[in-house]
């Protein structure tokens, strides 16, 4: 039995020394059998190929990165991003992977209205919901860090994941993404993620270190920086989450050039205290 029943890592955390095919056996020769996995990295393997090596390696895939991106008011663009989110859903559901990612969208450009943007993928993820609950996939919503409002989404807290949710009456379809990294410094994020609930579908850690070189690519290991990460998983545990913490780590000056079995076995030595 696995030391880390309750571990998963995600692809980008490793993104720049794996692909795919030598990630998954990576993993498991470490006894990691959790992954997230980045639409990019499975369509270089092939997504049948894909799915056949994670089901050989027993991975429980705790996510595929990543779906939204539908904030942008050009009706050609929209369409052409719903239709690339159904594919999405479809690689999704091939791969049983426990949720999309779904980013909302930042600003287009030349755009600086962020209420219409707001609507507008609000308005995209409500047309998606019938394709993801006759795939059987849920979409989860991941809040993120308000420095990243215009480039990335303009869903910046988990009140506002909330009340989309609540608004799209689709509670067996649309989740909620805690990742610790983005959250961590909201005043409402205890009674949020309490309201969150059984909705929460994913739990990403990652640390914020006080001098970052990236706001976005420098993301720290669990431990290294001010992020109360056992409290945050304390309270989505307390709020009925029991899936795995998958561990999240965008690193282009550090972790991304290390090797692999050194990064996975920090990883492992941080499990037990400090996610």
């Amino acid at each position: 039995m696995s030391d880390y029943p309750q571990l998963s890592v995600n692809q980008a955390t490793l993104r720049e020394q794996c692909s795919l095919a030598e990630m998954v056996p990576l993993l498991a020769r470490h006894a990691i059998h959790g992954v997230s996995v980045w639409r990019d990295k499975l369509h270089e393997c092939g997504v049948k190929q894909g799915a056949q090596l994670l089901r050989d390696h027993n991975m429980t895939v705790t996510g595929y990165c990543v779906g939204g991106l539908l904030s942008d008011p050009d009706s050609v663009v929209f369409e052409q991003s719903l239709n690339d989110n159904r594919r999405i859903i479809e690689e999704a559901a091939e791969i049983n992977a426990q949720c999309v990612v779904f980013l909302a969208g930042g600003l287009a450009a030349g755009v600086k209205d962020v209420d219409a943007a707001r609507q507008r993928a609000l308005e995209g993820l409500s047309l998606l919901i019938p394709e993801a609950r006759a795939a059987g996939v849920v979409l989860g919503l991941e809040p993120l860090h308000p420095m990243v409002c215009a480039s990335r989404s303009v869903l910046s807290t988990m009140k506002a994941a909330n009340d989309w949710r609540d608004q799209l009456e689709a509670p067996d379809v649309v989740g909620i993404v805690v990742d610790t990294y983005n959250v961590w410094w909201d005043p409402d994020l205890s009674q949020e993620i309490a309201r969150a609930g059984q909705a929460i579908c994913a739990f990403h850690v990652a640390d914020w270190l006080v001098d970052t070189s990236d706001l976005r690519l420098d993301r720290g290991m669990p431990g290294d920086g001010v992020i109360d990460i056992p409290r945050i998983r304390a309270l989505v545990e307390d709020a009925g989450y029991s899936g795995r913490r998958e561990v999240e780590i965008f690193s282009q000056d550090n972790w991304w050039r290390r090797d692999p079995d050194e990064v996975l076995e920090i990883i492992k030595a941080r499990y037990h205290h400090s996610m």
